[in-house]
C-alpha cells in the first residue's frame, strides 16, 4: 500500500525486527545441550605430563 505514511512503514519495521529478535533469543536460550558425564573422560591426567 504505497498510500501509507512512511512512519508507518518504520513501525512495522521496527516491530518485526523486535519480533525477530525476542523470537531468535528464546529459541536460543531454550535449547540444552547434552553435558558430557564424567565417566567418559577421553583425555586422561597421566598422559598430560610433560616431558621437560
Amino acid at each position: 500500500m504505497p498510500q501509507m505514511a512512511p512512519i508507518s512503514w518504520l513501525g512495522l519495521f521496527f516491530a518485526f525486527s523486535l519480533i525477530l529478535l525476542i523470537f531468535n533469543c528464546v529459541n536460543y536460550y531454550s535449547f540444552l545441550p547434552q553435558t558430557p558425564s564424567t565417566q567418559e573422560k577421553s583425555i586422561s591426567l597421566k598422559s598430560m605430563n610433560w616431558k621437560w
